[in-house]
């Protein structure tokens, strides 16, 4: 099992990036959340197997087709405390 945070930044709000992240992310059975940040950028909880949080973390530097993702930073995290993936609100 693997957690990580991720912080990205570019053209990621207004752009379905949170919708996207959480499909993603529950079609490949991760724990965690995503929410935007009042500085423009969109910060992410990834928790499952390695295997999979690599591959949405991976998936990420892309994003949804009208996203531009500029930077992604990614380091360890703890687990979620709650099962599944949700959208929070801003912070």
């Amino acid at each position: 099992m693997s957690a990580r945070r991720l912080r990205l930044r570019g053209r990621v709000q207004g752009v379905g990036f949170r919708a996207w992240l959480v499909a993603l992310a529950r079609s490949n059975s991760l724990d965690g959340w995503v929410r935007n940040r009042l500085d423009g950028s969109v910060e992410a909880l990834l928790s499952g197997p390695e295997d999979a949080v690599r591959d949405v973390s991976n998936a990420c530097r892309r994003g949804p087709p009208a996203a531009r993702v500029e930077t992604l930073e990614e380091g360890f995290a703890e687990a979620p405390e709650q099962p599944g993936f949700a959208q929070r609100p801003t912070a």
